[in-house]
C-alpha cells in the first residue's frame, strides 16, 4: 500500500491516519525489528524508520540518544532494509526518515533501489528542500518511492507552494519551531500551518513534532490528515526489562491510535 492510500482509507472514514516512529538499531537490532512489529500491531497506519546519523539537528534528546545508542552497537546503513521489510511484511506502509547526507553517501539511485526492493514507500527528509532535491526527486520517480518534505511555521506561502507541488504522499507539517520531543500542549499555530499547507496546494498534510498523548492525537486529528508521534514511543524502549518495553510500546500504540482514529 502506498503513503497516501493508507492515510486516503482513514479519511474516507472521517479519522486520521496514526503515523509512528522508531529508530532503527534501538536498543539494539533484533529488539528494534520486533518493536517495530510491536508499533504495526498496535494500530499504526504508517512507520516512521529513523536512520540513526552522528548530527541529528532536529531530534530532541530522546532520540539522539537513542541514535547514539544504535550507532554505538554498529548499525550501519543497509541495516534499515530489515526493519522495512518487517514493516512491510506487517501490513503497514513503511517509510524512512533520514538526513540526506546518508542517502548521499550510500548513493542516491542506489538507496532508492534497495529500499524500494525491501517494501518501502517513501523518504521524510527534514534536510533536504526541493530546490536542492533533484536526484532524489529523480530517483524517487524511478523507483515509484514518496517523497515528503517538511513546512513550518516560519514558511512563506510561496515555500508551501513549492514544497506542496514537489511532494508525494503528503507534507509534514512541524507543529512547532524546534526539535523533536513531549510537550504538555501544542503550538496554537499548529492548525493554522496545516491550513495554509493545504490551501497551497498540498493534498495532504501530516502534523508532528510535541504529539504525545491520545488526547493531543485526538485534537490533532481534528485539521490533520495524520498524526505523526516519535519520542513517546521510543521513550517506551528505554526499560531495561525488553518484554517490558515492547509491552508499554504496544500499549502507547493502541492508546495513541485510538486517539488518531477517534476512537
Amino acid at each position: 500500500m502506498r503513503t497516501g492510500e493508507a492515510i486516503d482509507a482513514r479519511k474516507g472514514a472521517d479519522t486520521a491516519a496514526f503515523i509512528g516512529y522508531l529508530p532503527a538499531g534501538f536498543p539494539d537490532g533484533d529488539l528494534s525489528v520486533r518493536a517495530v512489529k510491536e508499533l504495526a500491531a498496535g494500530g499504526a497506519d504508517i512507520i516512521e524508520i529513523g536512520l540513526p546519523y552522528s548530527d541529528p539537528t532536529m531530534d530532541g534528546g530522546t532520540i539522539q540518544v537513542a541514535g547514539q545508542q544504535a550507532l554505538k552497537n554498529g548499525f550501519r546503513v543497509r541495516d534499515v532494509f530489515r526493519h522495512v521489510e518487517a514493516v512491510a511484511n506487517a501490513g503497514v506502509v513503511p517509510l524512512i526518515m533520514t538526513y540526506y547526507n546518508l542517502v548521499f553517501r550510500y548513493g542516491v539511485d542506489d538507496f532508492a533501489r534497495d529500499f524500494a526492493n525491501a517494501g518501502g514507500a517513501g523518504l521524510i527528509t527534514p534536510d533536504l528542500i526541493p530546490d536542492e532535491a533533484g536526484d532524489w526527486i529523480a530517483a524517487s520517480d524511478t523507483y515509484d518511492l514518496d517523497r515528503i518534505f517538511l513546512v513550518a511555521q516560519s514558511s512563506r506561502d510561496r515555500r508551501l507552494a513549492a514544497t506542496a507541488a514537489a511532494s508525494r504522499g503528503f507534507v509534514y507539517a512541524a507543529s512547532t519551531m524546534g526539535v523533536t520531543g513531549t510537550r504538555d500542549s501544542l503550538d496554537a499555530g499548529a492548525r493554522s500551518l496545516v491550513e495554509r499547507t493545504r490551501a497551497a496546494g498540498a493534498e495532504r498534510v501530516c502534523l508532528g513534532i510535541g504529539v504525545s498523548t491520545p488526547e493531543q492525537a485526538r485534537e490533532v486529528a481534528g485539521y490533520a490528515d495524520g498524526v505523526i508521534v516519535g519520542s513517546a514511543l521510543v521513550r517506551c524502549l528505554f526499560d531495561q526489562d525488553e518484554a517490558h518495553a515492547l509491552s508499554s510500546l504496544r500499549d502507547a500504540a493502541e492508546q495513541l491510535a485510538a486517539g488518531a482514529h477517534g476512537e
